[in-house]
């Protein structure tokens, strides 16, 4: 493995932590989403999956957003029979998505985008000092 291949995996990683920060943030910025007529269902949490991959020239394995999906898990349900999406009961239900899990989620995300610019960085580095070496 050579210097660009270093620094290609590291902005693999870089792009698929942005995604997954991107998700999160969707989640977040939806999670008081109800239906807007009755019985209508409410924002569902998206969820993301990576998949490695192999680059079959340089034989370098990296990562890659496999796809975003839906949280299946069922809806918590309120009780406001003045809301526009409520059920025959009064019921309203509301979105499956857990403010706690996203945060630690965005920090998990945070963390491992740092320590790929970090990887890239030292990197670049170490090419930098090689090429003055050769000078």
């Amino acid at each position: 493995m050579d210097f660009s291949d270093t620094i290609g995996v590291s902005a693999a990683g870089m792009r698929a932590q942005e995604e997954r920060l991107r998700v999160a943030a969707e989640n977040l910025a939806n999670k008081d989403t109800t239906g807007s007529t009755r019985g209508a269902d409410p924002y569902r949490r998206k969820t993301i999956t990576f998949q490695a991959t192999l680059d079959q020239a340089s034989g370098v394995s990296s990562v890659k957003v496999k796809g975003i999906g839906q949280d299946n898990t069922p809806f918590q349900t309120k009780y406001d029979p003045s809301h526009p999406a409520a059920d025959a009961k009064g019921y309203v239900k509301m979105p499956n998505v857990n403010s706690m899990v996203e945060i630690m989620d965005t920090h998990e995300a945070q963390h491992s985008y740092e320590a790929n610019l970090n990887t890239m960085q030292i990197s670049r580095s170490m090419a930098t000092r090689t090429i003055n070496l050769i000078k």
